[in-house]
């Protein structure tokens, strides 16, 4: 690369590539370095603080038992999260391949020609069904700014503790 450039040093390079107006002249301040080994040594101490509580977000799931195998290679797998940027866009489509892993497997298991699965958490369908009921209001309900939504509080059913 450097003949191709015509230069004779990487420094060289830097120096005709970079304008010298905001190129840093002073050493970065950085810690020393240390080993791989090392530094797994202090992240296992740092995630040995943490605290596991469970989770009742949503408290759409129950009595769910999900086999390692299913977790680690559908939900868990980072051939399709750690490829994407985390933006909206890129984490669907890492979804929709996870989606896909889960329906292929599911063929596999039932000789089935098809599988389906849902795109939609419980979440994510109640905003789905609210926007299309919205859209579809009578002409009368917009007029009158018609617009609200009620859940029942026993919409989920009480979690066996």
């Amino acid at each position: 690369m450097l003949a191709a450039t015509g230069v004779s040093s990487i420094d060289e390079l830097i120096d005709k590539a970079l304008p010298s107006d905001i190129r840093m002249t002073e050493p970065l301040d950085l810690p020393a370095g240390i080993s791989e080994a090392a530094y797994l040594d202090k992240l296992r101490a740092i995630a040995g603080k943490n605290k596991l509580f469970r989770s009742y977000i949503g408290m759409g799931y129950y009595g769910t038992v999900m086999p390692s195998v299913i977790k680690r290679n559908i939900l868990e797998n980072p051939s399709w999260y750690t490829s994407y940027t985390p933006y909206q866009a890129e984490i669907s489509q890492g979804r929709l391949e996870a989606l896909l892993n889960f329906q292929t497997l599911i063929v596999e298991l039932t000789a089935m020609d098809i599988a389906n699965a849902s795109l939609l958490d419980e979440a994510t369908a109640a905003a789905e069904g609210m926007i299309m009921l919205y859209n579809v209001r009578s002409r009368e309900a917009v007029k009158a700014g018609t617009n609200s939504f009620f859940v029942d509080e026993k919409v989920f059913r009480k979690r066996l503790t």
